[in-house]
């Protein structure tokens, strides 16, 4: 990977040999490296059996889990946050395993609508939830720094399964919970 970021470097025309770059093809494939760092994360490994069993039927909510990850058209950034709610069948997800799922995912290069749903399906598998909701609410550089340079444009998804999806008081009450300070 270093090599090919010294030949994209080359290709505009800069001087790889110039003290600034010498080291930055190094530095980019070890960013780059890290930025896709979920593809060698297996679910297994990122809940680490830290499911707990309970008799609570009460929602489950984790907000504002920041994220970030790259847009699979552009190489770019996008970057936001995640809300994360499930409905218990027995058992409860390790709070900061909430997070790993997020992070397992948005990093890989990714859409952001295939992210919300890929949390909210693995959340479901993995607790085997009645209901899972997960909203990302995301600023992309793709739109921002080039083609029409929208700089306050943001984009929202959402991934309703189970009792999210069929009942709507469920969903309402997720919506109004995220909302309230």
């Amino acid at each position: 990977m270093r090599d090919q970021y010294q030949k994209i470097i080359e290709s505009t025309g800069e001087d790889i040999s110039r003290a600034g770059l010498l080291d930055t093809p190094d530095r980019a494939a070890k960013a780059f490296a890290y930025l896709t760092s979920g593809y060698d994360m297996d679910i297994k490994q990122v809940i680490n059996d830290a499911l707990f069993p309970s008799d609570s039927e009460e929602m489950v909510i984790v907000k504002d889990i920041e994220l970030f990850s790259l847009c699979e058209h552009h190489l770019l950034p996008f970057i936001g946050k995640c809300h994360v709610a499930y409905i218990p069948n027995g058992q409860v997800l390790g709070l900061s395993k909430v997070a790993r799922v997020v992070d397992m995912f948005a990093r890989r290069l990714q859409i952001q609508e295939a992210l919300a749903q890929q949390i909210a399906s693995t959340i479901q598998e993995v607790t085997q939830a009645l209901g899972v909701g997960v909203i990302v609410e995301a600023k992309h550089m793709c739109m921002m720094m080039r083609g029409v340079e929208k700089q306050n444009s943001s984009m929202k998804t959402s991934a309703m399964l189970g009792t999210f999806r069929s009942d709507q008081a469920t969903r309402t009450e997720f919506l109004t919970l995220l909302n309230d300070h």
